[in-house]
């Protein structure tokens, strides 16, 4: 349907090397990956899994560390090339809007794209919802994505630096925003004729 909003909110967790010791050619892969798939405002899909890097198979003990995620898990993961047919199966080949907390989601996987020569799997707009909660909020600084329900006066989904966790936190923030966004729309600053019955001040000094 042309009039359907169709969303993607994603969260990828990454390798990362151990402090002071970084590995020759390295670059982030992904480990872990969490989905949203909206359509209309509404949760139609959810998708979790651990997937085993390539490039630099063995976690490092800062990453474990990190993100609780353990060598084991990855290992048992499914592969890159299962990763990317599963986002092109979740978008329904069709261009929907992929929204991240962060930019270093889609760079990542656009590096894993190259490194493993598969081709990018969307083909929709992409939206950093914590440039886009800066700028609605005139921060100067980008939020984490926790601090940012909390400043809401909210709590994230299950635990932070989960995938899937993230991702529909990610998903609870955007509703927040675009309901504010809504409201601001609506509610035009008053005026003072707005705020003042001129009739009844006139017939006071009548």
């Amino acid at each position: 349907m042309e009039d359907e909003r169709r969303y993607l909110f994603i969260d990828f967790e990454f390798t990362m090397p151990d402090k002071g010791r970084g590995f020759k050619g390295f670059y982030p892969e992904i480990i872990e990956v969490g989905v949203v798939a909206v359509i209309n405002d509404r949760i139609i899909d959810q998708y979790s899994s651990y997937i085993s890097p390539i490039r630099f198979p063995k976690l490092s003990e800062r990453c474990k560390s990190f993100l609780h995620i353990t060598q084991e898990q990855v290992d048992q993961g499914i592969s890159f090339l299962e990763l990317v047919k599963k986002l092109k199966e979740l978008s329904d080949n069709q261009s929907c809007t992929i929204i991240t907390w962060g930019n270093m989601d889609m760079r990542v996987l656009r590096t894993n794209c190259q490194k493993a020569d598969l081709v990018f799997p969307f083909s929709g707009k992409e939206v950093d919802l914590s440039m886009e909660y800066k700028r609605f909020f005139g921060d100067q600084n980008q939020t984490g994505l926790w601090k940012a329900v909390q400043e809401y006066g909210k709590e994230g989904t299950g635990k932070h630096h989960r995938a899937l966790d993230d991702a529909m936190t990610t998903y609870n923030i955007f509703r927040l925003v675009e309901k504010d966004k809504r409201y601001l729309e609506k509610h035009e600053p008053t005026t003072i004729g707005d705020r003042i019955d001129f009739s009844k001040l006139l017939n006071k000094f009548a």
